[in-house]
């Protein structure tokens, strides 16, 4: 789902996840998210009125993934 919405490029925001072709990083919508605003309410709505709820469920998409793959990865414990 959030294929072509989400970028990671090193020279935009410090390589980290943002909405394609802004500076609005994933972080920041989940932050939000997680601090208890609505879904409709986010306050960068309010300031990118480009950022539509396509966006911020590709920002909960992208953020299930690497949760996944992190949890997916082997672990290899010496002993």
């Amino acid at each position: 789902m959030h294929r072509g919405l989400i970028a990671v490029d090193a020279t935009v925001c410090h390589g980290k996840p943002c909405i394609r072709g802004t500076r609005i990083l994933v972080s920041s919508i989940l932050s939000q998210l997680a601090g208890g605003y609505a879904y409709q309410r986010l306050s960068l709505k309010a300031g990118y009125p480009e950022l539509g709820d396509e966006h911020i469920r590709a920002a909960i998409d992208y953020a299930r993934n690497v949760a996944w793959a992190a949890s997916s990865a082997t672990v290899r414990v010496s002993g």
